[in-house]
């Protein structure tokens, strides 16, 4: 299952949500790859901490390697790199270079390299793609790549009216390049029970039929401690509030998805 975290704005939690739930999923014995596009490379520097300063290979160098057709490309196992704090927890790291590379890439028309190299790596049972915060290159060949994306959303007017566009961008992919392409979920997050105007504005989504997820993930000062330490929740402090919330959210994404397999399955019968 190749999962897309996805949102063209930026401070709304994408490289968090990804690398905890991640976590969440290799705590559990599944083996997981993170797959970070962002050239910022927050969700790098959180699961690899100062191992991500002497890396071989990042991302930069798996996509540079597709624009010269002289060189026999490396094998995309080379450029992952195992978590220090979990054997079933795995990182495509990325770098700055990803934003020299950009314009290349686009101007060559590489879209489909992610997927078919992901169509070739075998062993890893979840891949979750953190996004850079914009539709660009690297955000396209994700949603390409990916068998479903989920949207972080801050309850704010401004992250609302970005949101039907997100949606429509997300069908515009699902219709020109990959079919089985879904909005597998919009995820509230650093929600503020006590105010009034995030939970309004997350009881009109779902009248509005989206498919926003029953678990919010609450505002905490943990996740800084978290970020700080190079650590998901989960093994940072297991009996956290956050911590219980992502694996609260793991859980009811991967209950969903059963659902929907069963259903297709039906619906094929």
């Amino acid at each position: 299952m190749k999962r897309v975290v996805f949102n063209q704005k930026g401070g709304v939690g994408k490289s968090t949500i990804t690398c905890n739930l991640a976590a969440v999923a290799a705590s559990r014995g599944i083996r997981t790859l993170v797959i970070d596009l962002d050239a910022q490379a927050n969700s790098t520097r959180y699961l690899l901490g100062d191992q991500a300063d002497t890396l071989r290979y990042t991302a930069a160098d798996f996509f540079d390697q597709m624009l010269n057709f002289r060189l026999r490309p490396n094998p995309t196992e080379d450029f992952i790199v195992q978590s220090t704090f979990d054997e079933n927890l795995y990182v495509l790291p990325s770098s700055a270079g990803l934003d020299d590379l950009h314009g290349k890439l686009e101007a060559r028309y590489k879209i489909y390299k992610l997927r078919e190299a992901l169509d070739t790596l075998s062993g890893f049972e979840q891949i979750w793609i953190d996004t850079p915060p914009a539709l660009n290159y690297y955000t396209r060949s994700a949603l390409i790549a990916g068998d479903s994306c989920l949207i972080p959303f801050d309850c704010d007017d401004f992250s609302r009216r970005a949101l039907y566009t997100l949606i429509d961008n997300v069908a515009e992919i699902r219709t020109d390049h990959n079919a089985k392409l879904e909005v597998e979920g919009i995820i509230i997050n650093q929600f503020q029970a006590r105010a009034s105007l995030p939970g309004q504005i997350v009881q009109e989504l779902r009248d509005e039929n989206l498919p926003v997820l029953e678990t919010m993930l609450s505002s905490s000062v943990k996740i800084k401690e978290s970020h700080q330490f190079s650590l998901p929740m989960i093994h940072l402090d297991s009996r956290h509030k956050l911590t219980l919330e992502f694996s609260s959210l793991y859980d009811e994404i991967q209950k969903n998805q059963k659902s929907r397999r069963k259903s297709a399955g039906l619906k094929k019968a």
